[in-house]
């Protein structure tokens, strides 16, 4: 009879090997054993005091989510029963999609027993980067796994696309819900179906799944009970040393923001102050990140006496700021503090994302009142025209905006998780399961990255304000109608605004879509100089000439529509930032001695980058 053989132990399995080798693997394991059991322990001591936390948040939480299961139902119920009048659109995908699964069995067992190759039936879209590693295409089984499922997904956002006689926005809303679905069910968010993962379970005995929940644990406990997902190691970036770094003092602050004036780095500098309105959705220091990619190092290198307002991230005690305060407290109280510190009555301006939305509302009310305070400005992928702002009007409708106000209103301000979830979603593959893959099913630390340290760096929205704009702009698009909005008791209109304009907008923008954004260049009376950036809505904008990367499409003028814009614009190579600098540059005015900050007016309350900037949202 044949017994089957005993299963060696580890000991013995060691003695097949050389002596290197033995002590190799025996170092190896001990290694793996002090991990594992360190992880262990680590768990424990997180379970035990996550448990509490978990208690108080159910207690606590009034429901609210980004993405609402009522309206999800409330979506898929009107697709069903568009979709039930007209089968035969969704008869025909289904009759693709079982014929291009057995092409897809019958090419697999062609190439698996016959040896020979066979041409995939799918293939990823080219941004797609979930499947670029060799085992998705080497292995037949991973192979099959991703052509299914990108079979799979087709048909569920095709499926979609059929049904006729949806409204665009309930159109809208189910695409990017199924899209949320088939991201979700992708193979490579598994351990048994991502080759990688599978193969780090068992080089390391599961010690990745152990380091992973550990992680889930200490991202849980981060966020008092939520988890908060850990894109860049916390730990690894210092304001005023490694981010943030550029020297300045805070000359003025109220409320809302400090005003940094920053130290300059030339002999001489224009004598028209530039003032950069950054976003108050996260922080500043996008503009001011490592010293070689910080636009406000760069620009004050160029020459210019550089201002920047660093908005608060504010708290209940400021639930009834609203829209006009931003505005008050903002750019009209950073314009009068600037000519007190430098005497200058006017400035160049820089407005980026809301902030931008923030500065044509204020030229406009200047426009109405007769102030004028802007020799130039120059806008960051900003929105004037709300017509079309992409997939976060998926977000946007009468319904949801009133859920989101109750909840506001209990609280005093929208959250900043929430605000991050919600733009995270906007490119979920790249900001929420590659970090759910790495963190916790390989059980790595992310990288320490600034920009993703940045972009975790959430801050909140008061009550007033936020309402405010997410209705007369986001759903109602008021800002580009004459008198549409009020500003200072004025009626505002963007068609009155006669100040050089500057529009940097960039072609794979998610959040601000650069043919609206064209849309809103249209509407000032003033000179427009439109230029479109490679890449997205951060990386398009810092972009400093040094990196030498994307490029970026200029024209003399502005065509009838972004298309023919676009089929006639000019490729230019690098950064976009010379070109930039040469336009401000007319409109910055002689060279004086260069300003020292505090030598003026206003005296240095503290050191930049300030401590509004500081404030962290829990």
């Amino acid at each position: 009879m044949n017994r089957p053989a005993p299963k060696r132990t580890f000991a013995a399995r060691t003695e097949l090997l050389g002596p290197a080798e033995q002590a190799g693997r025996i170092e190896s394991s001990s290694l793996i054993s002090e991990k594992a059991a360190d992880a262990i322990a680590d768990i424990t001591k997180r379970l035990n005091r996550l448990i509490p936390l978990l208690a108080e948040r159910s207690r606590t939480d009034d429901g609210y989510r980004v993405v609402d299961y009522r309206t999800v139902i409330e979506t898929f119920v009107d697709v069903w029963e568009k979709a039930a009048k007209r089968p035969q659109q969704m008869i025909e995908e289904n009759v693709r999609l079982w014929t291009d699964l057995v092409t897809l069995g019958q090419r697999a067992l062609q190439r698996v027993y016959l040896n020979m190759p066979a041409e995939p039936v799918i293939a990823p879209a080219p941004p797609d980067k979930r499947f670029k590693a060799e085992d998705w295409t080497e292995n037949p089984a991973s192979d099959y796994m991703k052509q299914a499922y990108l079979l799979f997904s087709r048909y569920c956002l095709s499926l979609v696309d059929a049904v006729e006689d949806l409204d665009p926005h309930t159109h809208l809303k189910a695409k990017f819900y199924m899209r949320q679905f088939v991201s979700a069910s992708s193979p490579t968010n598994a351990v048994l179906t991502n080759p990688a993962v599978l193969r780090q379970t068992m080089m390391t005995h599961g010690e990745n799944l152990l380091c992973g929940f550990k992680n889930f644990l200490e991202d849980l406990e981060r966020g008092n009970g939520r988890l908060s997902l850990k894109m860049s190691d916390p730990k690894g970036f210092k304001f005023g040393d490694n981010l943030a770094s550029s020297p300045g003092k805070v000359v003025y602050q109220n409320e809302l923001m400090q005003l940094i004036q920053y130290t300059p780095t030339t002999e001489t500098v224009y004598k028209r102050p530039l003032l950069v309105i950054p976003p108050w959705i996260n922080k500043f220091y996008i503009l001011d990140l490592k010293p070689k990619n910080s636009f406000i190092r760069w620009c004050v290198a160029q020459g210019h006496t550089v201002f920047l307002i660093s908005w608060v991230n504010p708290g209940p005690e400021l639930a009834a700021k609203s829209f006009e305060d931003y505005f008050r407290e903002g750019p009209l109280a950073a314009i009068d503090a600037i000519e007190q510190a430098t005497g200058e009555k006017d400035v160049n301006l820089i407005g980026y994302c809301i902030g931008g939305t923030l500065t044509g509302a204020t030229l406009a009310q200047m426009a109405a009142t007769g102030r004028a305070r802007a020799a130039s400005t120059t806008f960051f992928t900003t929105l004037l025209d709300f017509s079309d702002v992409g997939d976060i009007s998926a977000f946007i409708d009468d319904s949801q905006l009133q859920l989101l106000d109750d909840h506001m209103q209990r609280l005093g301000y929208f959250e900043g998780h929430h605000m991050a979830e919600a733009f995270n979603l906007l490119r979920e593959n790249e900001l929420i399961w590659f970090f759910f893959i790495n963190n916790y099913l390989l059980g790595r630390d992310p990288a320490s990255f600034d920009l993703l340290y940045w972009n975790t760096d959430s801050t909140r929205m008061p009550t007033a304000m936020h309402s405010f704009y997410l209705r007369n702009m986001y759903f109602k698009n008021r800002l580009r109608e004459p008198g549409g909005i009020t500003l200072g008791g004025v009626p505002i209109d963007l068609r009155k605004i006669q100040v050089p304009l500057y529009f940097l907008s960039t072609r794979e923008d998610h959040i601000a879509p650069w043919r609206t954004t064209y849309r809103g260049a249209q509407l000032p009376a003033g000179q427009v100089r439109f230029v479109l950036g490679a890449s997205g809505h951060v990386a398009g904008v810092i972009n400093p000439p040094v990196a030498e990367k994307y490029g970026y499409w200029t024209n003399d003028g502005l065509a009838s529509t972004p298309e023919v814009w676009l089929e006639t614009a000019k490729f230019q190579k690098g950064s976009w930032w010379p070109d930039w600098a040469q336009w401000v540059s007319s409109f910055a005015g002689e060279k004086i001695a260069a300003r020292i900050p505090g030598a003026g007016g206003l005296k240095p309350i503290e050191d930049a980058p300030g401590s509004y900037v500081r404030m962290r949202s829990v």
